[in-house]
């Protein structure tokens, strides 16, 4: 296909077309020769599909990872991760270190979660050691808060099971499997309200690891100040913060949506609690980001005519640390607001500057380095190729006995405490 970027588009959203039509890209059905798709993950999952037989070319590229779901799909996250975990605990590797209690120091970034009804009696176990627990209950494929629910009694699950007209806890098939995870009832409030962070984190490889940070994330605040009143478990209003539920509350602001700037934030934390603290709270976001990433590496298939942009969603508990809640593989391009659109346009336009950097036919057999007046709000946070020559040239200056140092910016000797070398880029 020579000429103009023929592209396909799942999602009629303005901030998409816009961006294309911007390029002077012309559209083109899914059943005609495209070179970019912005697919929706079932057309990614036939696509790739065995049955299909369909063969990508070196000038097409898709926006999902085949099988994207190791990350997105919430048991499987949390699978991956525990099994990284254990990986890391075998090699011996320092950064899976364990306290004198027994959790990790460097990886305890998901609340303790279990997967029901596969982990029942392990669950029941793990509550009667705390039966003043809250824990939260969320259906392993939905989004957009629907179907969770909180819990503080083991009566509750059990009532929950015989409303689900299941007389035992039987092996359910995939949709009907639920995550039950430690609620984290100590969150970082402002102005009273619980909020947590969409970041949005690009992905351009697995195999090795690239992937970028966006600069204008968001906090997405609750409508009704928090309580963490066992009265109020039921008030949805007071403890999720998707913008589908809490549209619906009578406080709801139509104006800023609910939400703020990831810079704002960072603004107020510097204010009230420090800037030494707050800068080691947005490292230790880097960091779980990159092993969440790192978890999946191995599984991931790294097909080249692949990019991915996800929305993590983290929660501050009140010590500054962060929680990984979880990651979508295709967070929401509607606009709440006006700042709202012109973030999510921007958003779309540096991703896209990143995975097709002359806007111009893509060719799946670049390296995937783009340059770095293409990056816009994106940060490098990580890439396996330049960490690697820094161990490398690591050990050379080690065994000269030269002073070790750092290239890079995103080499950062502000991670205190983990083990060196970070390989950190």
């Amino acid at each position: 296909m020579a000429g103009k970027v023929k592209y396909a588009c799942d999602i009629e959203k303005s901030v998409l077309i816009n961006n294309f039509e911007k390029r002077g890209w012309t559209s083109a059905s899914a059943d005609e020769d495209w070179n970019f798709y912005w697919s929706s993950v079932q057309t990614t999952r036939n696509i790739f599909s065995i049955e299909n037989g369909y063969r990508l070319q070196d000038d097409q590229v898709i926006n999902h990872f085949p099988n994207h779901y190791e990350l997105t799909r919430k048991d499987l996250m949390v699978k991956n991760l525990k099994r990284y975990r254990k990986d890391l605990e075998k090699e011996g590797n320092p950064v899976s270190e364990r306290d004198d209690e027994g959790r990790y120091k460097y990886l305890d970034f998901i609340p303790v979660t279990f997967l029901l009804p596969a982990d029942y009696n392990l669950f029941v176990e793990e509550f009667r050691k705390n039966p003043n627990s809250t824990w939260i209950m969320k259906p392993t494929g939905k989004a957009r808060g629907i179907g969770i629910f909180l819990i503080n009694k083991l009566s509750q699950l059990k009532k929950w099971s015989r409303d689900s007209k299941t007389n035992s806890f039987a092996a359910p098939s995939g949709k009907d499997a639920y995550v039950i995870s430690r609620y984290i009832d100590n969150p970082l409030l402002i102005g009273g309200k619980k909020f947590d962070l969409r970041l949005y984190v690009l992905v351009t490889s697995y195999r090795p690891l690239k992937c970028y940070m966006y600069r204008l994330g968001f906090c997405r605040f609750c409508t009704v100040k928090y309580t963490s009143s066992t009265s109020e478990l039921d008030n949805m209003f007071i403890h999720l913060t998707n913008v589908s539920i809490q549209k619906h509350g009578d406080e709801y602001n139509n104006v800023h949506g609910g939400k703020w700037t990831i810079k704002n934030m960072r603004l107020f934390l510097e204010g009230t609690r420090g800037k030494e603290v707050t800068d080691k709270l947005f490292d230790d976001i880097n960091w779980l980001t990159v092993h969440s990433l790192k978890a999946v590496s191995g599984v991931m298939a790294n097909d080249r005519h692949c990019f991915e942009c996800y929305g993590y969603d983290i929660i501050i508990d009140n010590n500054l640390k962060p929680w990984l809640i979880e990651v979508n593989a295709s967070p929401s391009l509607t606009s709440t607001t006006a700042a709202d659109r012109i973030m999510k346009y921007n958003l779309i336009n540096d991703s896209l500057n990143i995975v097709m950097p002359s806007g111009e036919l893509p060719d799946v057999r670049w390296n995937k380095v783009p340059p770095k007046d293409a990056l816009g709000n994106y940060d490098l946070l990580y890439d396996e190729d330049l960490a690697q020559a820094d161990i490398l040239e690591r050990d050379t200056k080690s065994r000269l006995g030269l002073s070790v140092g750092s290239r890079g910016r995103d080499a950062k000797s502000s991670f205190t405490g983990r083990p060196p070398p970070t390989t950190w880029k």
